[in-house]
């Protein structure tokens, strides 16, 4: 719905700002001039002690000195308490008694029927409350009191019982005037397949009203007392008001907490939230009997950067933190991700909070585990790394994570951080291989600049590649080299299992050697290359690799560790300037300024420094050399030979 011309101007003039903040914010007398319509007091956005957040009332606009939070009225109650544009704005309008412009006739209509449908919903409420203080309560409120509600608490959360009669609730409503189709559509009673009379669809079950960001009820979970009954929780089906898919227990008294630095928690069941928020966590929330979904997701991100989701301590209850990391993983960004809380001796929040108290629990959400770590120790548990071959399927594994992920500078840290885990969890014969200066790769135990090369070795055979071509070039010839020289591969295999490759054929082969890379002893060159077969031997036949001597099995080893220590420090250098220029030049259409110039400049500058970075490998093939000193392989590339040139016709 779109607001007409002068409709947000009128508004300001009608409300002050200084009075929608007021019920917000203490102002500070001492430093405020209220009939100048200047307003101070501490920021409601961060926690300070002094006075830096300024509300100039007469302007009607607000700005903290501290955190740099700035706006009118309608963005503090969206930053605020976490609501839409247009909820804003209603909100607003009904203090300043404005009348909101009038919706099309379409619109009109299902605003009418969605009002009638909330209406027999909070008819429900007050009939289930009603029923929990009756006779056939009595083993409900018993339930009810172990868990440790009060009478206060049940009337707060709106807690009620269904009796287990078949048409206790219709009977109650038609005869309160609400037509049949109503109760239907609100999801409150159901028609046999026979075509029969209605019937309820909760009986004898504790109800816990299902409530919107707007506090209106727009459906129930019931918790059966019967022991044998098929489910333990339902749910309402899906109506025009409810879509669980979509939905949130406790959404909105949630949001409104978020807007006071509360954590946004999420647990497994009603309970739990009443529990945690009764324990002074006012941001719980739960999804609705089935697992988290997207949808859902991106609700949470709305609110928080981070929400922690508290696991129940049991199998199932680590089950489902792995469904939910799977299915965050695509979706997750540098700002939007997820913790994980793992509560001790299979409890759920409200044992824990019942057995140890508030500040237990406060101590395991400070201590929540990021979801890189959870997705690891799931990757490792129970397992032994006792051969090549079982180290070599944890990164094939990781390898697969990694790849899911949408953000190319999330996938550089998650690498990373797998990295340093894999390496504390087990290290190979080899050195490890970590990042060094300028783009290079170099041992982990080494000190200082890599050795100058060899006098012979001047110009790469691959400096001059550029673009995605000349990039696959230099995996490939890394890959080949490797591969002629399998006792490497061990003091190699971070930066093997680090390198980004883009084609198929090329992963196939990374992930081949990276399955062989811990053997201990290393394989023969030789019997390398028939386990690889094809993999290996359609690129050996390529005539730019017919340039490479030290693709050869017999080649000399100290020359090939060189060459790649080189290609991979070039190759580090190269895919890290490309990320740090797309992640840049993404921001740069949201907010340019000189950091993100200056970044754009540094990771252009490291690429070229490490394409100038001369190494060529010493070689009798006189034929693959020119008068200048340029390879065969160098021309080829600088030549771009794979870009079809013109067909040139005659003069």
């Amino acid at each position: 719905m779109s607001l007409p011309p002068g409709f947000l101007d009128e508004l300001r003039t009608r409300v002050s700002i200084a009075q929608v903040i007021g019920r917000s914010v203490t102002w500070d007398l001492r430093k405020s001039n209220q009939g100048k319509g200047d307003f101070w007091g501490p920021c409601p956005f961060h926690q300070e002690k002094t006075a830096s957040f300024h509300v100039d009332d007469r302007k009607g606009f607000y700005y903290c000195f501290g955190c740099h939070a700035k706006g009118d009225m309608v963005t503090f109650l969206r930053e605020s308490q976490n609501m839409g544009f247009m909820e804003a704005v209603e909100t607003l309008a009904q203090e300043a008694g404005m009348a909101m412009p009038a919706r099309d006739p379409g619109e009109r209509q299902r605003a009418d029927r969605r009002s009638q449908l909330i209406e027999v919903m909070e008819q429900a409420v007050r009939y289930y409350r009603m029923q929990l203080m009756g006779g056939q309560a009595e083993e409900a409120r018993a339930y009810l009191d172990r868990r440790g509600l009060n009478d206060a608490q049940r009337e707060a959360w709106g807690i009620g019982f269904a009796p287990d009669t078949r048409r206790g609730l219709f009977d109650h409503l038609t005869q309160a005037g609400v037509a049949q189709d109503l109760i239907i559509e609100a999801g409150l009673c159901a028609r046999p397949d026979d075509g029969g009379a209605p019937y309820d669809r909760f009986r004898g079950r504790i109800m816990f009203p299902i409530r919107d960001a707007r506090d209106r009820c727009i459906a129930f979970g019931g918790r059966a007392m019967a022991e044998n009954a098929r489910a333990k929780y339902l749910n309402s089906p899906e109506t025009p008001l409810f879509d669980k898919g979509r939905t949130l227990y406790n959404i909105g008294p949630a949001r409104a907490a978020m807007g006071k630095g509360t954590p946004l928690i999420v647990a497994e069941g009603y309970m739990d939230v009443i529990a945690l928020v009764e324990a002074g966590f006012k941001g719980a929330v739960a999804p609705l009997g089935t697992a988290i979904t997207e949808d859902q997701l991106r609700l949470l991100w709305r609110l928080s950067d981070e929400p922690v989701v508290a696991l129940d301590g049991d199998t199932a209850g680590l089950r489902a933190g792995h469904r939910l990391a799977d299915l965050a993983l695509p979706l997750i960004s540098a700002g939007h991700t997820l913790r994980f809380v793992l509560l001790p001796g299979g409890q759920d929040p409200d044992d824990l909070l019942r057995a140890s108290g508030t500040t237990a629990m406060r101590q395991l959400i400070d201590r929540a585990v990021p979801l890189a770590k959870l997705l690891w120790e799931r990757e490792i548990d129970g397992q032994v790394f006792d051969s090549p071959e079982r180290r070599a399927a944890l990164d094939v594994r990781l390898r697969a994570l990694i790849d899911r992920l949408q953000d190319p500078n999330l996938r550089e840290h998650y690498a990373e951080e797998f990295r340093q885990q894999r390496r504390t969890l087990f290290r190979s014969g080899g050195e490890p291989f970590t990042k060094g200066g300028a783009g290079k790769w170099q041992p982990g135990k080494r000190k200082g600049a890599p050795e100058p090369s060899l006098p012979g070795t001047r110009g790469s055979l691959l400096a001059a590649g550029t673009g995605e071509v000349g990039e696959d070039l230099r995996i490939l010839s890394i890959l080949s080299v490797l591969a002629a020289h399998p006792p490497l591969m061990a003091q190699f295999d971070d930066a093997l299992f680090e390198m980004e490759t883009r084609r198929p054929d090329l992963q196939d082969l990374q992930r081949a050697l990276l399955r062989i890379s811990h053997q201990t002893p290393p394989p023969e060159a030789e019997a390398l290359a028939r386990d690889l077969g094809d993999l290996l031997a359609r690129h050996l036949t390529l005539p730019y690799l017919q340039t490479l001597p030290l693709r050869r099995a017999r080649s000399d080893r100290h020359e090939a560790q060189k060459f790649l220590e080189h290609e991979l420090g070039v190759l580090a250098a190269t895919q890290g300037g490309l990320r740090e220029t797309l992640e840049a030049m993404e921001q740069i259409t949201h907010l340019a300024d000189e950091g993100l110039t200056w970044r754009l400049e540094q990771a252009n500058a490291e690429r070229e420094r490490a394409l100038r970075i001369p190494f060529t490998e010493s070689t009798d093939d006189s034929d693959t050399t020119s008068p200048d000193g340029e390879t065969v392989l160098d021309r080829l590339i600088n030549q771009q030979v794979w870009v079809k040139k013109p067909r040139s016709g005659p003069q």
